[in-house]
Formats: C-alpha cells, sequence, structure tokens
C-alpha cells in the first residue's frame, strides 16, 4: 500500500471550496484513494473522494493528514492530490 503524508495548505481547513477540489481530483484517479488524520489507525480512514468525509475530518489549515492508496498508479496519484491539499486555493 503506498502512503503519502500532506499538509494542509489553504487558510480554511479542507471545507467547502477546498474539500469539492480535492474530492474531485481524488475521484479522477485509477486507484480509489483513503485520507485520515495523521495519527489515526488506517480503520479510520475516509473515502478521499466524498465531500462530505472530507469535511467531517475536522483538517484545518496545517493539519497533517495521510493519503493512502493501493494498486498500478497508486503512487503517482498520491503525489497529485497530496499537490492539490498543499496549494491554497482560496489564494489564487
Amino acid at each position: 500500500m503506498a502512503e503519502r503524508i500532506a499538509t494542509i495548505a489553504s487558510r480554511v481547513g479542507l471545507h467547502a471550496r477546498p474539500a469539492a477540489i480535492f474530492a474531485e481530483a481524488a475521484a479522477e484517479q485509477p486507484v480509489e484513494v483513503t485520507i485520515a488524520l495523521e495519527g489515526e489507525p488506517i480503520e479510520e480512514a475516509l473515502d478521499a473522494s466524498s465531500i462530505l468525509s472530507l469535511m467531517g475530518l475536522g483538517a484545518e489549515h496545517g493539519t497533517r493528514v495521510v493519503l493512502r492508496a493501493e494498486g498500478e498508479g497508486a503512487e503517482q496519484a498520491l503525489e497529485t492530490l497530496a499537490a492539490v491539499l498543499e496549494t491554497d486555493h482560496d489564494a489564487q
């Protein structure tokens, strides 16, 4: 299983617009991706393509999250998604 830690760059955290942007990007990946707060058990990971799951995560600016995926293309998918999380889309 591939794993990547990312830091939430959005000043508002994973809420509304940033969550929607990330969920859409996750849904476009060739593998299923999960997201969890760093330090949480793997069983607590949520579907990264679910906007409701993302908003319920409670990830604020600066929070570190763990992205996980399995299968062909998992590493690239996680790199792509980490880049989305580490960009402050509100500043653009």
